[in-house]
């Protein structure tokens, strides 16, 4: 298996080499198109100014000319009608020439050998020194007319020029080739971090510390993994707390329970410590029944998220039926309702937020002294439904109001509850679970020896 480098590497230098070669075809399409009839045009025109200049000058001076042109950087080939010829300049690769074009030019056609010369894939006609490659224009002699045949000594006029070139393309493609190994570790390596810190969290390490200061994806993805380990830390610790919590809620009341049995097993209570002892493992054993029917709750709401079975009812009918329900519980404390419950409808889970509204009155019933006062409040505008439940109980203290809806949280000595009153901690855990499923918000104000007051937004439809 390749590893990520090296396909960066191996596919980057395949990049170069296919976009090089490309580059070479479209420059060697562009000249064939564009550049050799231009240069054939410009060849043209210099054997123009060699034909005339030849033609207007003394017979002496034409042969000397002819070598100082070919030492200037042009290959002159001059055949007369015999096909006796003369080269001047430079060498030609090839001498071939069909008898019919020396003919052809000396009966006073132009010969564009440059234009003409055959295209093929890889080769440029500009640097192919052949007879046939050259401009052939009708020389005249006196009385005889010869054929000039011409062409750029590209040899001669690049010089050094070419292997310089070459240098410098293959400096390019070496340098180019050892940058991109060295940038390509630079950019592999924080995803090298991230394959680590994967097989630590996979192996349950979830404590991963990613020092990558970039502001690029990769960058981005490691700030997101660093956020999603410290979401997943959390949630181990959650889930060992949690685990934790389950196992003392259920220890404690079995404690009770199993200690209580074994004294009422001794045989050696009165009648009325043998029904004392009986009340308490029943309150313990519907203690442990109302935690797991809870824990179900949470474990069915985790599961479920938004499967919600939304139905339109009235909110203050719903209200009115748990506190008919509830009635023994604080009419017992000869506590004061003070409702507010004009009729709205809402579209919700009907049976979820029933049981919010039990939560939120047992919890208010349970820290209200007796004679103390519940306020429920109901109201609403275009698109939201509000319910404040509020009562005049031991209130929370400032410190434990952020973690009131954690699982399992009690604010057990800021409440100073009396034994036996001690719930799970899964209600209002429950209650907050039911508000955010349905899209609504809830907040909570309390001080201690001043009461609590909640207050519930829910969206209408």
């Amino acid at each position: 298996m390749k590893s990520l480098y090296l396909r960066i590497v191996l596919t980057t230098i395949a990049v170069m080499m296919l976009s090089s070669l490309l580059a070479f075809v479209l420059a060697n399409i562009f000249y064939q198109y564009e550049l050799k009839p231009a240069n054939d045009s410009k060849v043209t025109h210099v054997a123009e100014s060699i034909k005339h200049f030849y033609e207007n000058n003394p017979v002496e001076e034409r042969e000397p000319y002819l070598q100082n042109i070919g030492t200037l950087g042009y290959q002159i080939y001059v055949v007369d009608g015999n096909g006796k010829g003369a080269f001047y300049g430079g060498p030609f690769r090839e001498h071939s020439l069909s008898p019919s074009i020396i003919e052809q030019v000396r009966q006073g056609e132009v010969y564009h050998g440059i234009t003409h010369f055959p295209s093929k894939a890889f080769i440029t006609g500009f640097f192919d020194n052949t007879l046939i490659n050259t401009i052939g224009v009708p020389l005249q002699d006196g009385t005889e007319t010869y054929a000039l045949f011409v062409r750029p000594n590209i040899d001669m006029l690049f010089g050094e020029l070419h292997i310089f070139l070459a240098v410098i393309v293959v400096l390019i493609i070496l340098l180019s080739i050892l940058l991109v190994v060295i940038s390509t570790r630079y950019i592999v390596h924080p995803i090298t971090k991230l394959t680590e810190a994967t097989r630590l969290i996979s192996q349950g390490t979830y404590h991963v510390k990613l020092n990558v200061n970039r502001k690029d994806e990769i960058g981005r993805l490691a700030s997101h993994f660093s956020q999603m380990a410290k979401g997943l830390e959390q949630l181990e610790e959650m889930r060992q707390e949690f685990v934790s919590n389950v196992s003392h809620e259920i220890q404690s009341p079995l404690s009770s329970i199993q200690g209580f049995s074994q004294t009422l097993q001794s045989g050696e209570v009165s009648p009325e410590q043998q029904k004392h002892y009986l009340s308490v493992i029943e309150g313990e054993a519907k203690r442990m029944s109302q935690m797991s029917r809870q824990l179900l709750m949470l474990a069915s709401l985790d599961k479920e998220g938004e499967a919600l079975e939304k139905t339109t009812f009235n909110v203050a009918d719903q209200i009115k039926d748990v506190l008919m329900t509830t009635e023994w519980s604080w009419r017992e404390k000869e506590l004061a309702l003070n409702m507010q419950l004009p009729e709205v409808n809402l579209t919700a889970d009907q049976r979820l937020l029933h049981q919010v509204w039990v939560n939120l009155l047992t919890n208010s019933v349970k820290f209200t002294p007796e004679g103390g006062t519940i306020t429920i409040r109901l109201h609403e505008d275009e698109q939201h439904c509000y319910v404040d439940f509020k009562d005049t109980g031991i209130g929370i203290a400032e410190d434990n109001l952020p973690f009131i809806f954690n699982r399992f949280y009690k604010a057990d000595k800021a409440r100073s509850r009396r034994e036996g009153e001690t719930g799970s901690g899964l209600g209002l855990a429950i209650t907050y679970k039911i508000i955010r499923m349905h899209g609504g918000t809830i907040t909570v104000e309390s001080r201690e020896g001043a009461g609590t007051e909640f207050h519930i937004t829910l969206p209408k439809a």
